[in-house]
């Protein structure tokens, strides 16, 4: 099993500080289910790895004692008064406010939970954690909370991820930023970033495993009824639906046509046709009504395709893709290891009807 910390001058193991940045108008299941799980870290820590099938009894009562909780957790508003309220109306009280906490103090890991309501409370955030990353052995993002680091300048230069829905801002405002739109969080030297909402959750466990093992965060995963590692990547189910055009114009018909014809010839000179246009005119219509392009579109939605037909089952992998007109297998395979790093058949087995 791995340090789960750093011994103190007395020799003694102290544990790792976790600062949440936790913003005005964030999801706060993100905060508070990433606490749980360093606190069950906590927890689990001293336990033997759990075999297959259930989990021990003593899962239920393993309470560390203080000195040997590896991880000592607390969270940050961005406003004062120790508040941070959330989309949902709720609020969540913290520990501290970020403005009273001085950056350049020696931490473990911040872990920056959103992005904010306003463009004066994004920019604070990204002076301090500016300020702070240096002195921090990981600086993490989770959903949103990308666009902070790269505000700070951290993302410069790396592999980077967000919310599927901030993709196209996080590309076009930092160019300097490499932006990966498969992954469900990446890992770039000390910076790690991850997609919308729970997927937090996996970018914890991995954490977990890197400080302490993989049998204990296996246990956490297990206790919690979670996957440590879910394949086929960040789902981004909902990224076809961010590239419609409105429905009644050329181009969204078009992809209404697309949709109910993914096995056919869907080249741009094809789609064009349909749309009457030149292929280099509808490609520049295209890309101004949708964000993309008509290729990238055409992908995503045969990709879609067959991820719903791999879940309904029923079909042979080589059905599935001349369905969705990708060829055969070969081309299936490369398409989902491409985009989701699973196997066709490994998607299914995860994601499939039992």
């Amino acid at each position: 099993m791995k340090a789960a910390g750093r011994r103190s001058a007395g020799g003694t193991l102290a544990p790792r500080e976790i600062l949440l940045v936790v913003p005005d108008s964030c999801l706060l299941l993100e905060a508070a289910g990433i606490a749980d799980i360093f606190n069950e870290a906590n927890e689990l820590s001293g336990l033997a790895p759990p075999g297959p099938g259930a989990l021990p009894a003593a899962f239920a009562a393993s309470a560390q004692t203080t000195a040997a909780r590896p991880y000592r957790v607390h969270a940050a508003s961005t406003r004062h008064g120790r508040a941070s309220r959330g989309r949902s109306g709720l609020s969540l009280r913290a520990d501290f406010c970020l403005g009273e906490l001085p950056p350049a103090r020696e931490r473990d890991t911040v872990i920056v939970t959103g992005r904010g309501s306003s463009p004066e409370e994004r920019a604070a955030m990204a002076e301090w954690i500016r300020k702070a990353a240096p002195r921090a052995r990981r600086v993490v993002s989770v959903c949103a909370g990308a666009l902070v680091l790269a505000e700070a300048g951290l993302l410069d230069g790396l592999d980077a991820t967000t919310h599927w829905l901030a993709l196209d801002e996080l590309e076009a405002g930092y160019p300097a930023v490499r932006v990966r739109r498969g992954p469900i969080f990446v890992r770039a030297g000390k910076v790690w970033t991850s997609a919308g909402a729970s997927s937090g959750f996996d970018l914890a466990l991995a954490l977990v495993e890197e400080d302490m093992g993989h049998a204990v965060a296996k246990a956490v995963a297990q206790y919690l009824v979670m996957y440590l590692r879910r394949p086929g990547g960040q789902s981004q189910f909902s990224a076809l639906l961010a590239s419609q055009a409105p429905a009644d114009g050329p181009v969204g018909e078009v992809q209404a046509w697309a949709l109910e014809h993914l096995s056919e010839d869907l080249g741009v000179e094809r789609l064009a046709e349909r749309a009457a246009m030149s292929p280099r005119n509808f490609a520049r219509v295209f890309a101004r009504e949708t964000g993309t392009t008509p290729a990238r579109y055409v992908e995503l939605a045969r990709l879609e395709e067959a991820r719903r037909r791999l879940e309904m089952g029923g079909e042979s992998l080589g059905e599935v893709a001349a369905a969705c007109g990708l060829g055969g297998d070969l081309g299936l395979r490369r398409l989902f290891e491409r985009k989701l790093g699973v196997s066709p058949s490994e998607y299914r087995e995860r994601f499939g009807r039992i």
